[in-house]
């Protein structure tokens, strides 16, 4: 699961970012000072910090200025409500990869984290085989066996966002934005049809999914 250290001292914004972030499959740890992000930034193995800049202590670009001197290269997204270019720039400066403006939607905030965790990933696999099933995304073209299974472009789609995420929980919002796009409605009753029927062709027995995970509340998860 995708790690994020939220450092916010607004109890209500934490609060409110936490449960968004854990709703799209995040772990998520708070920390409400500069002395406590430092320390527990430089501890844990975060895939993301979010990190405000006015912090009680030390302020963010302190903290970011610390982590960057002591090598821990966590990809960084300041939380900022000043709005002036030389401040936005003297963040970046300092190591953050990204900035994002007080006030934000939650949804900004979601495709950013998601745009800058695409950024440091591994590139993507054309090829991917899990149990007894080879996946070409290249060639739009699954084989189980000696035997192509046919299957959907909106398939293929959702089976790369499993892949591209293995062992991470996705929600049904994730996959929708991966295989429908964020600007179509659709239900998730539409995508949980889909998942079902991608289990039908990868999963040595549907009824009891290896790959293709239910996790209650949160969405799926590929364990390929």
């Amino acid at each position: 699961m995708t790690r994020i250290l939220l450092v916010e001292d607004d109890a209500d914004l934490a609060f409110s970012l936490e449960d968004d972030l854990k709703v799209e499959g995040y772990e998520v740890e708070i920390a409400r000072d500069g002395e406590t992000a430092s320390r527990r930034g430089r501890e844990g193995d975060w895939d993301l910090i979010l990190l405000d800049i006015v912090l009680p202590q030390k302020d963010g670009y302190e903290v970011c200025r610390e982590l960057r001197r002591a090598g821990i290269r966590t990809p960084v997204i300041m939380l900022t409500a000043k709005t002036q270019e030389a401040e936005k720039v003297m963040g970046l400066d300092l190591g953050a990869d990204d900035y994002i403006t007080k006030p934000f939607s939650p949804r900004e905030l979601r495709a950013r984290i998601r745009a800058l965790l695409r950024r440091t990933e591994p590139p993507p696999l054309d090829v991917y085989r899990f149990g007894d099933a080879e996946v070409n995304f290249a060639r739009g073209e699954i084989h189980r066996g000696e035997k192509m299974i046919e299957a959907t472009a909106l398939e293929l789609k959702l089976l790369k966002a499993f892949v591209d995420n293995r062992g991470r929980i996705l929600s049904r919002q994730r996959l929708l934005d991966a295989a429908w796009g964020n600007q179509t409605f659709v239900t998730d009753r539409v995508v949980d049809s889909h998942v079902m029927e991608l289990r039908r062709k990868i999963e040595p027995d549907p009824a009891k999914p290896r790959y293709l995970i239910s996790v209650r509340g949160l969405g799926y998860r590929f364990d390929g």
